[in-house]
């Protein structure tokens, strides 16, 4: 084999591989994926980005999907030794307008329309929970 045949073969073999990381990337799933219609109605993240970071978010849904909650909560962004913490909550029932930190990250009045808990703790161990207030 020559060199000019050889160049050839390895630039399409780079040619391939660049094409397949770059159809790899595009069509990774994501929280679009999921059925239920997930909609963000409140978030918080702290300011301090030298210590633990800590996220809340709320989350509205169009059904009781425990699968896809749960699928949810793993899109969620994590950093090591930080919490992330998601509520889900029924459209068209009573929602947070914001969450906040703390030990009630929403007011307790709500509660009892939580349909779940997703929790990522510091040490990357993730809980999820039913009617995590009954």
């Amino acid at each position: 084999m020559n060199n000019r045949r050889r160049k050839y073969l390895i630039s399409i073999v780079v040619v391939l591989f660049l094409i397949w990381f770059i159809a790899d990337a595009v069509n990774e799933s994501g929280v679009q994926d999921l059925k239920g219609d997930f909609t963000e109605v409140a978030f918080y993240r702290n300011e301090n980005n030298t210590g633990p970071i800590v996220r809340i978010y709320a989350v509205t849904l169009t059904d009781t999907l425990w699968q896809q909650m749960e699928q949810y909560g793993n899109f969620m962004p994590h950093t090591k030794y930080g919490t992330t913490k998601v509520y889900f909550f029924l459209q068209g029932k009573p929602i947070p307008k914001e969450v906040y930190p703390g030990e009630e990250n929403f007011p307790a009045g709500l509660q009892k329309d939580c349909l779940a808990r997703y929790e990522k703790n510091t040490m990357g161990t993730a809980s999820f929970r039913k009617y995590p207030f009954l």
